[in-house]
């Protein structure tokens, strides 16, 4: 396949206020001169699709290394318990009905868009109804070569866990770090395929579903993804614009999607790998998101 792109949307015309500006909450990232390509549009705005291969290469690099190593059952097994926590989560801040409770839906869909089968979905549903309270934290924390992370945990005890995760960061060349979480921003996200879908029908897209960005990926088959971005107010909307423009979507759902990346050598790379998959074996981490960027 070739080089994954980052697609960053930008108005051509001169500034606005935030108030009347389409975008308002895009934040743009400039780009070496010699990674941008200009794209006229005919309407307003015109935008500006800007590819830096170096940079897209890297970050699609790492999604394939980060990706759950071992036998597929066992990954299987390890993804669907990570479910079965988020489900929880969504119901103990939102309740158990995904008519009500939006979060919970769109964590039920990614359950389905993975052939979670049926039962053990309204399983864990009802477990998460019983389930005897627990704590929700974030940890901050810095990895190999300067990466930042956000480990995600769900505990019945503060202590025991926040030792385990010390212990996991300092074991395999990271620490906890305050401050990591500034460097992230939640934002929706919606993914669909991206078979057959050129960068400028990807970029459309973008613009009448009202994403603010969109990104080319791979999932753990090495098939083509696209990510569409935007604020976590207008998650419902773009998805709905995304299916009613023929889209199938995939999955959708609130991220943290870093602010900057961090570029690691090979070495820092796998090091990196080895800390993210020891942290996700710890029963209670439910997910951990990185600013990883691997060197083309």
């Amino acid at each position: 396949m070739a080089a994954p792109v980052l697609l960053l949307l930008r108005a051509l015309r001169p500034p606005v206020s935030a108030a009347s500006s389409r975008f308002p909450s895009l934040e743009p990232v400039l780009p070496p001169s010699s990674c941008v390509v200009s794209s006229g549009w005919r309407t307003p705005p015109a935008r500006t699709l800007q590819l830096c291969p170096a940079l897209c290469a890297g970050h699609n690099k790492w999604s394939k290394v980060k990706h759950v190593k071992g036998p597929k059952d066992e990954a299987r097994g390890r993804m669907f318990m990570k479910f079965g926590m988020m489900i929880r989560i969504a119901v103990k801040e939102g309740g158990s009905n995904p008519e009500l409770n939006l979060n919970l839906a769109h964590i039920l869909e990614q359950c389905r868009s993975k052939n979670m089968p049926k039962a053990s979905i309204d399983a864990a549903v009802k477990s998460a109804e019983k389930a005897k309270p627990a704590s929700q934290h974030m940890f901050e924390a810095r990895g190999p070569g300067g990466c930042l992370l956000l480990v995600e945990v769900l505990t019945d005890n503060n202590s025991r866990t926040h030792q385990e995760i010390k212990r996991l960061l300092n074991k395999n060349g990271g620490m906890l770090s305050d401050g990591a979480r500034h460097n992230f921003q939640r934002r929706g996200v919606v993914v669909v395929p991206g078979q057959n879908i050129t960068t400028e029908r990807a970029l459309e897209l973008a613009i009448e579903a009202g994403a603010e960005d969109v990104q080319e990926t791979e999932d753990e088959e090495e098939k083509p993804l696209l990510q569409f971005l935007c604020d976590v107010a207008d998650l419902n909307k773009v998805r709905a614009l995304l299916k009613e423009l023929g889209m199938e979507v995939l999955s959708s759902g609130l991220e943290f999607v870093p602010r900057t990346h961090a570029p690691l050598d090979e070495d820092h790379l796998d090091a990196a790998s080895i800390l993210i998959e020891a942290l996700n074996d710890c029963p209670d981490v439910v997910r951990v998101w990185d600013n990883i960027q691997a060197h083309s």
